[in-house]
């Protein structure tokens, strides 16, 4: 048995002895990710242990020329200091991976595609390698185990070709190292956006207007269900004549479901709500209430009109 040193870093986002244990899911291929540019494509790679689902999704869908801002603004959200010149998180993730491709030459696949890599690059060297690769015993196949504080890693070479996978010891270790994996990754505080909608009243007929609610699809929360991006607007619709008596009505939800495939189309659009009514000639005050069920957002707003 041998006990390896790796090299120490000196900076960590995350606090490993707080951590129990990681597991590395191989990250599913998707058939955007064909369509990349070179240098698109040598982003999305690098940045699959880190990436986010919901930003794996938009960066696979928005327009060529919005990747290279999606680029910047994703290494901006993972700087610990952006008051400074570097970004340590970015220097650091990329000389890890430096070191798990010197440190692991074994096998047919690069180091830092290894599972010894990932767990190197996300967890940075382990307080303790012990390395048996002869086995432990004499019918035994190669292993590592890695330590992070008390808590074991271990690798095992099933093939003798140098590609060590990640075994965990039982059910519970595997559930124990996927919260791990959760708990991990860098913690990206979503940008509230301000839920705000636009209002306009077209007049069509002598006795008749329609009107038109634009929500921006940028303002509006969805949670993903069944591979899909989904919400519900719920309105609320009153208006009042010149005497202030309410003369019209209206309440409704309006469910809105996206795919992958509507995402590049609705960038930069809003969600438009269409109602027909029909009044008198005269003034009116027309007062709307919109929420967005998936946070809660709402507002209302308040609109003089004539027909």
């Amino acid at each position: 048995m041998r006990k390896a040193v790796f090299p120490k870093n000196k900076t960590f986002s995350a606090p490993l002895f707080l951590l129990s244990f990681l597991f590395l899911v191989s990250c599913a291929s998707y058939k955007l990710g064909k369509n990349l540019d070179p240098e698109s494509k040598e982003f999305f790679s690098k940045v699959r242990y880190i990436i986010t689902k919901q930003e794996r999704k938009i960066f696979l869908n928005i327009p060529l020329s919005e990747k290279k801002s999606f680029i910047e603004e994703f290494w901006k959200k993972r700087d610990p200091a952006p008051y400074t010149e570097e970004n340590e998180f970015k220097e650091q993730y990329f000389t890890r991976i430096e070191e798990a491709n010197r440190l692991f030459k074994e096998g047919g696949t690069p180091g830092w595609l290894q599972d010894r890599g990932r767990i190197y690059i996300l967890l940075g060297p382990p307080h303790e390698r012990h390395t048996y690769p002869r086995g432990r015993n004499f019918y035994d196949l190669p292993e590592e185990v890695w330590y992070y504080g008390f808590y074991p890693i271990v690798f095992v070479d099933y093939d003798w070709k140098g590609d060590y996978k990640l075994t965990p010891l039982s059910a519970r270790h595997i559930t124990e190292i996927n919260k791990a994996q959760m708990d991990l990754k860098p913690k990206i505080e979503k940008e509230k956006v301000v839920f705000d909608f636009n209002i306009k009243i077209k007049k069509v007929k002598e006795d008749e207007a329609i009107i038109q609610i634009e929500i921006p699809y940028d303002n509006i929360w969805f949670k993903e269900e069944e591979n899909k991006l989904k919400t519900t607007l719920e309105l609320f619709m009153e208006i009042f004549d010149s005497s202030q008596k309410k003369v019209w009505e209206h309440k409704k939800n309006y469910p809105i479901s996206l795919t992958e495939e509507n995402l590049e189309e609705i960038i930069g659009k809003d969600y438009v709500i269409e109602i027909p009514v029909n009044l008198e000639p005269g003034n009116y005050i027309l007062t709307i209430e919109l929420e967005d069920k998936i946070d809660g957002s709402r507002v209302a707003k308040k609109a003089k009109f004539a027909i």
